[in-house]
């Protein structure tokens, strides 16, 4: 039974993106991402995937979840299901939902970790956002504050939560 994490940044407002974008580029927070990811496989819905900038994402096995069965997309596996996707990364250490809204929340109930990067900032013009999170289910494990800087228009802060048993 493999761990199952979530992994997103999200803005003060709750905004995850707007016109299937990231809400802004913070080159610190998508190093981590790439980090934590590497080498594990990713979970995502089909919008969250033809909004990556060059395709199936390298050195992790790609999984999109579409309603559609004839759509495909190089170097992915095309599952119908969150449990169908779940399935076949079962004998996996851990796997990871990395969007969108729509399967975020199809995982919030299931998953075991939330890798979250609070932006401190609200985005007005955003039209995505993270479902809402009991705070009680959850305790935090790991903080780590970035100040805005030349190339972080916003102060962030990774926070890292695993479920309460």
């Amino acid at each position: 039974m493999s761990i199952l994490s979530i992994i997103v940044a999200i803005a003060e407002n709750g905004a995850i993106g707007q016109e299937q974008q990231l809400l802004c580029h913070l080159p610190k927070d998508l190093k981590r991402f790439k980090e934590i990811t590497n080498g594990h496989t990713v979970i995502m819905g089909r919008k969250t995937f033809e909004s990556l900038p060059k395709g199936a994402l390298p050195n992790r096995k790609n999984v999109v979840l579409t309603t559609s069965p004839s759509v495909s997309f190089p170097n992915c596996i095309m599952v119908h299901s969150l449990d169908e996707a779940l399935q076949i990364s079962e004998s996996e250490e851990e796997v990871f939902v990395i969007g969108g809204a729509a399967v975020y929340k199809l995982a919030l109930e299931k998953a075991d970790k939330l890798y979250i990067t609070r932006i401190h900032h609200q985005f007005e013009d955003a039209d995505t956002f993270f479902p809402e999170i009991n705070e009680s289910e959850w305790q935090e494990s790991e903080r780590e504050f970035c100040p805005a800087d030349e190339k972080h228009a916003y102060p962030f802060t990774f926070v890292t939560y695993v479920r309460r048993s």
